[in-house]
């Protein structure tokens, strides 16, 4: 099992015959270490409705086949495009093939670029082949956060770039709530108003916390096992 960053918050987790893609934003993504063409999911994980996000949703799950898992809202969009879509709202869960799914709350906004409302913003929670692994989606800081945590977590991908998202102080506090084993930074360094170094997060997160700060360059993959 693997996963591999795809670049700002675009993830593809490889596991058991399965693949799945989280937020695939590739085209238009100057930070992009793939492109439409190169996924075949299953399935596709989305948080939110912003196009920085839903990406190449529609252009890979017409050419895979792959089912969309999201908000109600989110799933229903596609599912009008004549795409397989499987809707779900914070708090739920669903035991898929390939594991189990949970959204969360968090703090944002969604629509689609074409304006159409998105539903509540949510981060997702995967338990797969053993492991629990979380991704906040775009998100500010909340104590709740610590109940997310609750069971532990082997994996967290955290929001760092500001100005629309936690900055990297705030995401050092989600991480003392979260205590993953690991946490690797995400959605920075894509556009100038996000801009980060994640090297001061890295310092941040090991001198602050007992978490593992893992930083991936588009294209990089982390063995899970």
């Amino acid at each position: 099992m693997e996963l591999a960053y795809l670049g700002h918050s675009a993830f593809k987790l490889s596991l058991d015959g399965h693949e799945l893609l989280i937020d695939p934003f590739l085209s238009g993504n100057p930070r992009s270490s793939a492109a439409p063409e190169d996924c075949s999911p299953s399935h596709i994980l989305l948080s939110h409705a912003h196009g920085d996000h839903v990406g190449d949703t529609e252009a890979i799950a017409r050419a895979s086949g792959a089912m969309v898992v999201s908000s109600a809202e989110i799933a229903g969009y596609y599912a009008a495009k004549g795409l397989r879509g499987h809707g779900m709202n914070i708090g739920g869960c669903f035991a898929f093939p390939f594991g189990r799914v949970r959204f969360t709350p968090a703090w944002h906004s969604s629509s689609f670029p074409d304006g159409t409302y998105g539903g509540m913003p949510m981060g997702i929670v995967l338990e797969v082949a053993g492991l629990r692994l979380y991704h906040a989606g775009d998100t500010a800081l909340f104590a709740d956060m610590s109940l997310i945590g609750e069971g532990g977590l082997d994996l967290a991908l955290l929001p760092i770039g500001d100005n629309f998202t936690m900055g990297p102080e705030d995401a050092l506090g989600a991480v003392r709530l979260l205590k993953p084993k690991r946490v690797i930074p995400i959605h920075y360094g894509t556009f100038p108003l996000i801009e980060q170094d994640p090297q001061v997060f890295k310092r941040l997160v090991e001198a602050q916390s007992d978490s593992e700060c893992v930083i991936l360059e588009p294209g990089a993959v982390l063995p899970l096992r």
